[in-house]
């Protein structure tokens, strides 16, 4: 009766201990959640898994020794409690692990999607070597193991070059840095989106619909891609725009570069340092044709930019009287030996007007 209760103070110890090892820890979350750093809440989280259980464990190893157990049943209890003991940590290793290169890749990013691709490679590897650990911890040779694992790794290699195949090209593509969560890329296949995440299989990409394109590796890795993010975020669109012959051109580039003056400083997503720049290029057949080149912010941001640069830019013509001509075709049609006068083509209306016949 007098070793139970010897046995039994180290174990309330030990759950008095893991408990107010658990306050404490929740009280240090709470503070790490304050900071900009997310590896302290991840540090945090792995201790209060760990800790607490270590106190438990220990208490548990103290009691049993001070019992009078065989050395059979004594020997058999410190194994299984080092097991578990390995375990707990095994686990709350992977979790900081994979917390800590998942803060890594978003701080790299700068997104909220993460790599997982490596968040998961991490996590295996902790788990795998804390699976071998236990083993030579219960005195099982892993020499056979990792043999066998040797001789099976190349069976299954053959088995899954597929699957394999986009692994590699998952991780070269992350190691090369040619793609990172929160690119917007476009493959020569048509597809393109917002790089959501690329995991040990797929990239899955974000479609401007809000639909998810989910894209192998090693198709993304074969694909011709254009990436609008990288080497920088901001780029620049260009837009066609077209006057009558009777302008004066001086006129038109004044006020065009006025125009998209007040747009790069009062739209949203524009670049408001962006020097405005126009270009005549073409004697068209109807008009004298040049390009008005924008700064964008980000890739998205191009179309509204668009939508209210060719508002403003059209109501500045109308206001100085620069016009912009519709398109015109002269049409002469014949029949027989007889010539039918000619008729003008208003392509954009899509009215004809019809010519008499002599």
């Amino acid at each position: 009766m007098d070793d139970l209760v010897v046995a039994g103070i180290p174990v309330v110890a030990g759950l008095v201990a893991a408990f107010l090892l658990r306050m404490v820890l929740k009280w240090l979350g709470k503070h790490a959640d304050r900071t900009k750093w997310t590896g302290d809440d991840v540090i945090v989280a792995a201790l209060r898994t760990v800790v607490p259980w270590g106190a438990i464990v220990g208490g548990i190893a103290i009691a049993a020794a001070a019992l009078p157990l065989r050395s059979g049943f004594q020997r058999n209890t410190n194994n299984v409690l080092t097991v578990v003991m390995i375990f707990v940590v095994t686990v709350a290793a992977a979790r900081l692990v994979a917390g800590l290169v998942r803060t890594v890749t978003q701080s790299r990013s700068g997104v909220a999607g993460s790599a997982t691709i490596f968040v998961n490679i991490t996590r295996v590897l902790v788990l795998a070597i804390g699976f071998l650990v236990v083993l030579q911890t219960l005195g099982i040779s892993i020499a056979p193991m990792l043999t066998a694992l040797g001789v099976g790794g190349l069976a299954v290699a053959l088995a899954l070059q597929d699957t394999l195949a986009n692994l590699f090209a998952g991780i070269h593509i992350l190691a090369s840095k040619t793609v990172q969560p929160g690119d917007y890329i476009r493959l020569s296949s048509g597809e393109e989106g917002y790089v959501e995440d690329i995991n040990w299989r797929q990239t899955t990409v974000r479609a401007l619909s809000n639909n998810l394109v989910v894209i192998p590796n090693g198709e993304l890795a074969k694909s011709n891609m254009t990436n609008f993010m990288r080497p920088e975020q901001q780029l620049t669109i260009l837009v066609q725009v077209g006057v009558a012959y009777d302008s004066d051109l001086e006129q038109v580039e004044r006020v065009t570069c006025e125009v998209v003056t007040e747009v790069m400083t009062q739209v949203e997503g524009a670049v408001p340092e962006h020097e405005p720049l126009v270009r005549f290029h073409t004697f068209g057949d109807s008009r004298i044709g040049f390009t008005v080149i924008l700064g964008v912010g980000e890739f998205s941001d191009q179309f509204r930019i668009k939508h209210e640069f060719i508002k403003q830019l059209h109501k500045r013509y109308r206001q100085e009287g620069i016009r912009i001509p519709a398109p015109a075709r002269t049409v002469a049609l014949q029949q027989g030996s007889v010539t039918i006068p000619q008729q003008r083509v208003a392509e954009e209306a899509g009215e004809v007007t019809a010519a008499r016949l002599d």
